[in-house]
């Protein structure tokens, strides 16, 4: 099932449920995936996998900023909405990786394409950003990038 056909399965239950806020956080999510499939050049209606990927991530990542700006300006009332949303996205995301696991795999792709100073750095972050798309925030695996390359 595509994730533009669970989105529509998930609005139905959050209509019946008369889920307020969720259906909210959904048809979001649903308004992105359409806008992507309309938008000028856009190959086919379909989406492939990646590029739902870096929809959502890019769409939890705003929910998770933003929340924290409210936070800090000190609206809990939107920050609580932000963060509540940012939920109901995440449950689309793969499960993120952990610091550890991510490290090791950078140091692979790192061995595999024989990088050892930082002017590599673009060859391994194209490698490392598609591999990991959804499952890691950039600035880490950029931040990864930077430590393994400085080491060797």
């Amino acid at each position: 099932m595509s994730l533009k056909e669970r989105i529509d399965t998930d609005i139905k239950k959050a209509m019946l449920a008369k889920n307020k806020d969720e259906l909210i956080a959904l048809r979001s999510i649903k308004s992105a995936i359409l806008l992507a499939e309309t938008e000028k050049g856009a190959a086919t209606n379909a989406l492939s996998e990646e590029v739902e990927m870096k929809l959502l991530t890019k769409a939890a990542k705003q929910r998770k900023e933003s929340g924290e700006l409210f936070q800090q300006e000190g609206r809990q009332d939107l920050a609580d909405k932000e963060k509540y949303e940012y939920d109901i996205i995440a449950k689309y995301l793969p499960e993120p990786v952990n610091e550890d696991e991510l490290a090791l795999a950078i140091q692979q792709i790192i061995e595999q394409v024989g990088a050892v100073n930082m002017q590599d750095m673009g060859k391994v972050m194209g490698i490392a950003t598609k591999q990991f798309a959804g499952k890691a925030d950039g600035k880490l695996i950029s931040n990864i990038v930077k430590q393994s390359l400085n080491k060797g």
